[in-house]
C-alpha cells in the first residue's frame, strides 16, 4: 500500500539515494587523497574482525645460518619470529541532514531531488575533508578518537612514545626516519631548494633502501615540490601520466640512487600537509584496514529525531591506518627555511 505519509516517503527517498552512492563512497574517499589513492593501487585496503586491529610482524631472525661441511653440526636454534602490533579501530561518521520545512517546501520531483543532491553533496565533501584532515594528524584530534595519520605513523621525533602497541623508545626496529635538511646533509647545505633537493633525497634513499624495497611514494608541500621541479630541466623533467597522474594529481617521477618514486605535490588551498615536509612512504607496508560494514557507507536507515522536525542519515567509516614495516619510511624537513 502506498504511504499516505509523504514525510515518511522522502524519508526513504533519501535512504534510498545514499544507498545508490554509498558504494562509491570508498572511491570517492580513496580518490581524493594521494595515500589512500596510492593504497588502494597496491591492494592495501583490507578488512578485519574483532575488537582490534592486528598486524603480524616479522621482527626477528633464526640466527641459524651455518656454513659447513661433511659431518659438521648444523644449527638448529629455536626462536620467536612474530609478534603484532595491535591497533585500535576508529569510528568516523557524517550526517545527511534535511529538515522537514525544507522537504515541504520543496516537495515537487525536481525541487526536492535538487536540496537532496546538495546536502549530500555537502556531506560527501566534509567526508573527504575529515579523512584527509586525519591521515595528516598524530591520532589526538576529539579526544583521541581519530584515525591515527602520518603524524603519528611517520613522527618527527621518532624514538619516543608508543605506536601499535610497541615502544618506540626501547625497540629501534620500530622506528622511522627524519631527517633535518639543516643538520643531515652538511656535505651538501642546509635549506631545500632547487640545487640541493635531489642531493638529499638520493642521500635519504640510498640510506633508506635495500634490495628492492623503499619509499615509492614522496608526497612533498609546495614548497619542496617546487624545488624539485625546479631543479629539473625541461628535457629531464619527467611527468607520471600513469597512476595518481591519471586521477588528476600533480605528479612527477623521481629517479636516483638506484630507485624511482612518484612524487605527488601534497597542498594547496585548505591543505593539512605540513609546511617544507616530504614524506617517504614504502606503501607496501602501509595499510587501511577497515570493518566490512563500515566501509565509507551509509548507516542504517534514514531517522527522524525525536524531538526534531527533520530527517537525518549518516555515512560513516570504522577502521584505521596500519603499518608493518617502518625501515623504509622516512620524513624530510627544513626546520629552518630561511637559514
Amino acid at each position: 500500500m502506498a504511504s499516505i505519509n509523504p514525510i515518511e516517503q522522502y524519508q526513504e527517498v533519501l535512504s534510498l539515494a545514499l544507498e545508490e552512492r554509498s558504494s562509491g563512497y570508498q572511491d570517492l574517499v580513496s580518490n581524493s587523497n594521494s595515500l589512500l589513492a596510492q593504497l588502494r593501487t597496491e591492494d592495501s585496503w583490507k578488512p578485519f574482525s574483532g575488537p582490534d586491529i592486528r598486524e603480524r610482524l616479522l621482527y626477528n631472525k633464526t640466527n641459524s645460518a651455518v656454513w659447513y661441511n661433511g659431518y659438521d653440526f648444523l644449527n638448529p636454534v629455536p626462536a620467536e619470529l612474530f609478534n603484532d602490533a595491535v591497533y585500535t579501530p576508529k569510528m568516523v561518521a557524517v550526517a545527511v541532514t534535511l529538515s522537514n520545512e525544507e522537504i515541504l517546501k520543496n516537495s515537487g520531483t525536481n525541487q526536492i531531488i535538487d536540496v537532496m543532491e546538495a546536502h549530500i553533496d555537502a556531506a560527501e565533501n566534509e567526508l573527504e575533508d575529515v579523512v584527509d584532515a586525519s591521515l595528516h594528524s598524530d591520532g589526538t584530534g576529539f579526544g583521541g578518537k581519530e584515525l591515527g595519520g602520518l603524524k603519528l605513523a611517520v613522527p618527527t621525533v621518532t624514538n619516543a612514545g608508543t605506536y601499535g602497541g610497541i615502544s618506540r623508545a626501547d625497540f629501534a626496529l620500530w622506528r622511522t626516519s627524519t631527517f633535518d635538511a639543516q643538520s643531515s646533509f652538511p656535505a651538501i647545505g642546509t635549506q631545500v631548494d632547487k640545487e640541493s633537493i635531489r642531493p638529499m633525497l638520493n642521500s635519504i634513499m640510498t640510506q633508506r633502501s635495500r634490495g628492492k624495497r623503499g619509499a615509492n611514494l614522496l608526497l612533498m608541500s609546495p614548497e619542496h615540490y617546487a624545488a624539485y621541479d625546479a631543479a629539473t630541466v625541461a628535457i629531464q623533467r619527467i611527468n607520471d601520466e600513469t597512476g595518481l597522474g591519471k586521477l588528476g594529481f600533480q605528479t612527477l617521477k623521481y629517479f636516483g640512487a638506484g630507485r624511482q618514486a612518484t612524487i605527488v605535490q601534497e597542498g594547496g588551498i585548505g591543505s593539512n600537509m605540513p609546511a617544507n615536509t616530504t614524506y617517504g612512504l614504502d606503501t607496501t607496508t602501509l595499510r587501511v584496514r577497515y570493518h566490512p560494514e563500515r566501509n565509507f557507507n551509509k548507516i542504517g536507515r534514514s531517522m527522524m529525531p525525536i524531538n526534531q522536525d527533520a530527517v537525518v542519515q549518516y555515512i560513516g567509516f570504522m577502521g584505521e591506518l596500519t603499518q608493518v614495516n617502518p625501515l623504509f619510511q622516512w620524513k624530510l624537513i627544513d626546520s629552518n627555511p630561511a637559514a
